[in-house]
């Protein structure tokens, strides 16, 4: 009686550490995969800045597909997950070529050997003006090229004309008057690029540049706009 007690609890605990067992290796695997989806196929980002507006607004919390443009390393890896060419209109995630741990969003205007010009805000690629309904200007005021005393103003405004050399593309904001690009610090190094914007997973109505604001009072103000700023009709949308 007492032996056949004694099976029966060494059977319950072989059962537990069998249950026990099953759960570490079901959380080591998903651990594993979550930490290869983030490391090589996705990577959270946050719009801080309204360079991108409106196609993107401040608070608005993005995944980032990593392999768009992930160049091949086996010859078999290019027919299983081909890579894509980066063309003109393209939204992309790169490194800041100025704070390279720093990670921009910014949409591709002119590629390799086009000739690029901006004449009074107008953008032209190979002499032809273009459409460029994404843009959007908030300041209706347009420096000259003879504006000497405002020479980042007349950059914002008028630049080229330039050919974009190999390797490289010019990037800007939508933006247009409040953007920080290719027209101040030149030509993106494609190397540089890590990824095109995929989907918002959440956004809210954020202060700008709130990620750099940490003290109690701005964290506590930030988790208040969370739940009150939200924006839910701005979840899940995707970019193409």
């Amino acid at each position: 009686m007492f032996g056949k007690r004694k099976k029966t609890t060494k059977e319950k605990k072989e059962r537990d550490r069998s249950v026990f067992r099953e759960y570490f290796e079901l959380i080591a695997e998903t651990a594993v995969f979550v930490f290869f989806v983030m490391t090589f196929v996705v990577q959270a980002s946050q719009i801080p800045t309204p360079s991108m507006e409106d196609t993107m607004l401040v608070g608005d919390f993005l995944l980032v597909n990593k392999i768009s443009y992930a160049k091949p390393q086996v010859p078999l890896e290019k027919f299983i997950l081909p890579s894509q060419k980066i063309e003109k209109n393209d939204l992309i995630v790169f490194k800041s070529p100025e704070e390279p741990k720093k990670d921009i969003v910014k949409r591709v205007i002119a590629v390799a050997g086009d000739k690029i010009e901006i004449i009074e805000k107008q953008v032209y690629i190979n002499d032809k003006p273009i459409p460029d309904e994404h843009k959007i200007h908030r300041d209706p005021h347009i420096y000259s090229r003879e504006d000497y005393y405002n020479p980042n103003m007349t950059r914002r405004d008028n630049f080229g004309p330039a050919v974009v050399p190999p390797g490289h593309c010019f990037v800007m904001g939508d933006n247009r008057d409040n953007s920080w690009d290719s027209r101040f610090w030149g030509f993106l190094p494609v190397d540089l690029i890590k990824g095109r914007p995929w989907i918002i997973f959440f956004s809210y109505a954020a202060e700008e540049n709130a990620h750099l604001k940490n003290s109690l009072k701005d964290r506590l103000n930030k988790y208040f706009r969370f739940i009150t700023k939200a924006r839910p009709r701005r979840i899940f949308k995707v970019f193409y």
